[in-house]
């Protein structure tokens, strides 16, 4: 019989604590996919050794011990510098909270629209359509002199755009 203070399966231990997790690495590394990994690297390090029968508090409390041991590890393997110390309750504000979603994508479309159509048009095949300069003046019906050309103004151009709230 399972209490309500512990744990059903590994699948719950994950699905509970994996976004905590994820946000402690995030705010110490700073970067997607370093704590995606990091976290992952809990989680497989935590496999073995943790009780199924323990509290979800002793199971956070090891999971945070565990995530301080692997981001020591990535530090010490990073920049030779051993991080020892992490407050878990300074990562507690917003942890309820839903990801923002991100205005990149109405941005990135604000501001092409706001380009000359030569210019909006590589900026697409470049950066939206992941084309080489050779493929994206191929598009063109250009040199790849000319589509570095365009492309160069274009970002100028793009760089300029007002910025909504600015």
């Amino acid at each position: 019989m399972v209490g309500e203070d512990v744990y059903a399966d590994w699948d719950a231990i994950y699905l509970d604590n994996v976004t905590r997790i994820y946000r402690l690495m995030y705010s110490k590394v700073g970067n997607r996919s370093d704590s995606e990994d990091l976290t992952a690297e809990v989680f497989v390090a935590a496999l073995g050794p943790l009780r199924l029968s323990a509290s979800r508090g002793e199971v956070r409390a090891y999971l945070f011990a565990t995530a301080r041991t692997v981001l020591a590890g990535y530090w010490r393997r990073r920049l030779g510098v051993e991080v020892t110390t992490i407050d878990p309750d300074a990562e507690l504000p917003g942890l309820d909270q839903p990801d923002r979603p991100s205005q990149a994508p109405e941005r990135a479309r604000r501001v092409l629209g706001s380009l000359p159509e030569r210019y909006r048009q590589i900026l697409e095949l470049r950066f939206l359509r992941a084309m080489s300069l050779k493929e994206a003046a191929r598009e063109m019906d250009v040199t790849v002199g000319n589509a570095k050309v365009l492309q160069h103004r274009a970002l100028r151009l793009a760089a300029q755009a007002p910025v909504e709230g600015s």
